[in-house]
């Protein structure tokens, strides 16, 4: 079972996985995809009992928004989301009809824009790029729960 952005449907249970999918094509989109992001992670904490902090929560909103702006920014048509739960972390994806990879830019402290793939790669356990029969499909991995030796605003003890 999918469920777009606006269904009443709940996220499905795969077997060991619970994912969520949606389409977007505008930019106000962008905001849709962010609470269908919150609106999933909260559903697995509260329904399924796995643990999501809220470091995490933004971390993940924040990758969600990230990527959705990029290709509201540098590909036609429409953007479909999925998020899925697996193995204690969340896999982040997102395709586009845009076959071209994205640029990654080296850091650079004093560009302006253009560091959103550079902030998604940070926040992230994995990130990857794939070429598709049509467009191109990117993977990113954000942890759920948070270290136990660390506390969630990241100070030390």
């Amino acid at each position: 079972m999918e469920r777009t952005a606006g269904s009443e449907d709940g996220p499905s249970l795969l077997g060991d996985s619970i994912s969520v999918s949606g389409a977007f094509e505008g930019s106000e989109d962008i905001a849709a995809a962010r609470e269908l992001t919150r609106s999933f992670l909260t559903d697995v904490q509260a329904l399924h009992g796995l643990p999501v902090s809220g470091r995490a929560m933004g971390m993940v909103q924040l990758a969600v928004s990230e990527l959705v702006t990029n290709v509201r920014k540098h590909a036609p048509g429409p953007c479909l989301l999925t998020l899925e739960i697996s193995g204690g972390a969340v896999e982040v994806t997102v395709w586009d009809s845009n076959p071209n990879p994205p640029t990654l830019l080296p850091p650079d402290p004093t560009r302006i824009g253009q560091h959103g793939l550079e902030i998604v790669m940070a926040i992230s356990q994995s990130f990857a790029i794939h070429r598709e029969p049509v467009g191109k499909r990117i993977t990113t991995t954000i942890t759920l729960a948070d270290d136990p030796g660390n506390d969630a605003a990241g100070r030390q003890p």
